[in-house]
């Protein structure tokens, strides 16, 4: 969960990343993820995007990478667990809608992916539920736990992360939902983040997505 944290906070990579050469989606598969992307929460601004393109040629994908080839994990096979891997190429290359949403509270990180097959990721394993990672010179502990979210679409699954080390304490709410061959991954970060706001949030976005989906 390293490059929750690591993205989520803001921290941008300390080299240039280089974009994974992949072909573009079409502007119809685009529009239609688009406009399943959550609207601007009340009291918060948009911070970035809405980008749309191959997933794995997306600004925030390629920072996310970028962040977890940074961090020297205390278990390196937490990097990117239970989220989708760009470094798939089928994932890759899949049509993708990201936005960010931004307010002094904290932040929202949504994506819409549509991939050629159902695809979903396998749940956290155990041992990435208690770890540490070296993140830019800081020691950060991060332990998650899985919630009890009401079932959506076809497959859903959230967790929430509290990350925690040199001034940067923070806890980061994720939420993955499938329908068809369509995924929805949500990140929320803040200081505080409550799972039943987190419930409400999934529900908003499990109703765009049932558009996206058909």
């Amino acid at each position: 969960m390293t490059v929750i944290a690591g993205c989520s906070s803001g921290e941008e990579p300390s080299k240039p990343v280089a974009a994974t050469p992949v072909s573009p989606p079409s502007s119809a598969d685009t529009a239609k993820l688009r406009s399943a992307l959550l609207p601007t929460p009340k009291g918060m601004h948009v911070a970035y995007g809405p980008e749309l393109g191959a997933f794995g040629s997306l600004k925030s994908t390629q920072e996310g990478l970028a962040a977890v080839r940074q961090a020297k994990l205390q278990r390196p096979e937490c990097a990117g667990a239970a989220q989708l891997d760009a470094a798939q190429p089928d994932v890759a290359k899949a049509p993708a809608a990201v936005i960010a949403f931004a307010a002094e509270r904290g932040s929202i990180t949504q994506a819409i992916v549509s991939l050629p097959k159902a695809t979903f990721p396998k749940p956290l394993p155990q041992q990435c539920s208690d770890y540490t990672a070296d993140v830019a010179g800081t020691r950060v502990s991060y332990k998650t736990k899985t919630l009890n979210m009401p079932a959506k679409g076809d497959e859903s699954r959230a967790y929430l992360t509290s990350a925690a080390g040199g001034k940067k304490n923070a806890q980061i709410g994720s939420v993955m939902i499938r329908r068809g061959t369509v995924v929805m991954s949500m990140l929320v970060v803040g200081q505080k983040v409550k799972p039943q706001g987190l419930y409400e949030l999934a529900n908003l976005a499990d109703k765009n997505l049932a558009r996206a989906a058909t």
